[in-house]
């Protein structure tokens, strides 16, 4: 099975008000016993709806005037990350599986734009949380999940770089040390049990 932890950073709260500006991912599968973290994919995305929420802006820090320039156009933003996600897949027959830690905010912006601009989502319809994950795991409450948090829980993780907090490509590549981390120890409970 592959997995596709991802990140994104947007405008705002609400797709179809506030524009998806970034997307991280970083393809995650099980490798001789292990789930292990393989390719990367990041990109910046042209917005597309008129409304910034300064919050917002000031969390990621992306220039909106700078993305309106340079930024990928969208569809073929989404078509891109189809293709990458292609290539990445061990087999083409299985769906590949969309993970993000808080996966009802990343999740509902990128089936949003597939639906909005007609593409085809990789993903289907169904998403891994890894909150919701970590607290059935870990047998934690949910004010507890946070990606920090859950990170305690795994010692073997190397310690986030703070300086690329709130981008998406790095913060796609850390969640999916944490996500990996997770699967590992299921495996080893799993093994355990008779």
């Amino acid at each position: 099975m592959d997995y596709f932890c991802a990140d994104i950073e947007t405008s705002g709260p609400a797709p179809g008000l506030h524009s998806l500006l970034s997307v991280g991912i970083t393809h995650v599968r099980r490798h001789e016993g292990d789930y292990r973290l393989f390719g990367d994919f990041y990109l910046e995305l042209r917005p597309t709806f008129p409304r910034y929420s300064d919050a917002a802006m000031a969390i990621h820090g992306l220039d909106a005037e700078r993305l309106k320039r340079e930024g990928v156009p969208p569809k073929d933003a989404l078509h891109r990350i189809t293709q990458w996600v292609r290539a990445q897949q061990k087999s083409p027959k299985e769906r590949p599986v969309f993970v993000a830690h808080n996966a009802p905010f990343d999740w509902m912006f990128l089936v949003y734009y597939y639906e909005w601009f007609e593409e085809e989502n990789p993903f289907g319809h169904s998403a891994i949380d890894t909150k919701a994950l970590a607290m059935g795991m870990l047998s934690i409450p949910w004010n507890q999940t946070s990606l920090r948090q859950v990170a305690t829980h795994f010692p073997q993780i190397p310690a986030r770089d703070l300086s690329k907090l709130h981008h998406a490509g790095a913060d796609a590549r850390y969640q999916a040390d944490v996500f990996a981390a997770m699967m590992n120890r299921r495996t080893e409970i799993s093994a355990r049990r008779p």
